[in-house]
């Protein structure tokens, strides 16, 4: 199934149940969350984008969209740092990259093609993940 063609639909019309409000001392985080549920999938942005991922919430429906984003542009910097998206995508659950195949492998075709001085400039840790993600063994120190 193709998630793109639902653009104009929510993450409460298409991943059920339809989430209740949040509670009244929820977190800023878990407010954000909910109402990102009640945008259309066309007008997410990429740090809502990287937001729903980290957050693991409808992981089949925004993985697409952020892969979409990271051919483009591997190292986009959605909200906090350049390489936030790819690196919240890549730490997406094996499970939610077992239902998209082809666009794992195709976002592994982008890590493979990153130059090693992009990856050195990420958070520590990340060419490891990176690496983990694409299956090669993890960089030496």
């Amino acid at each position: 199934m193709d998630h793109l063609l639902h653009l104009d639909r929510t993450l409460d019309e298409l991943d059920p149940p339809r989430w209740m409000p949040p509670a009244a001392d929820a977190t800023h985080l878990v407010r954000a969350v909910h109402e990102l549920r009640c945008v259309p999938l066309g007008e997410l942005g990429p740090a809502d984008l990287r937001t729903l991922v980290s957050q693991q919430v409808a992981l089949p429906y925004v993985l697409p969209l952020a892969v979409r984003l990271l051919i483009e542009e591997p190292l986009l910097d959605a909200y906090f740092y350049e390489g936030d998206l790819l690196l919240a995508a890549v730490n997406a659950p094996a499970s939610a990259w077992a239902v998209l195949p082809e666009l794992g492998a195709r976002l592994r075709t982008v890590i493979t093609t990153l130059p090693e001085t992009a990856v050195a400039g990420l958070p520590r840790g990340a060419a490891e993940e990176l690496a983990h993600f694409v299956g090669e063994p993890a960089p030496r120190r």
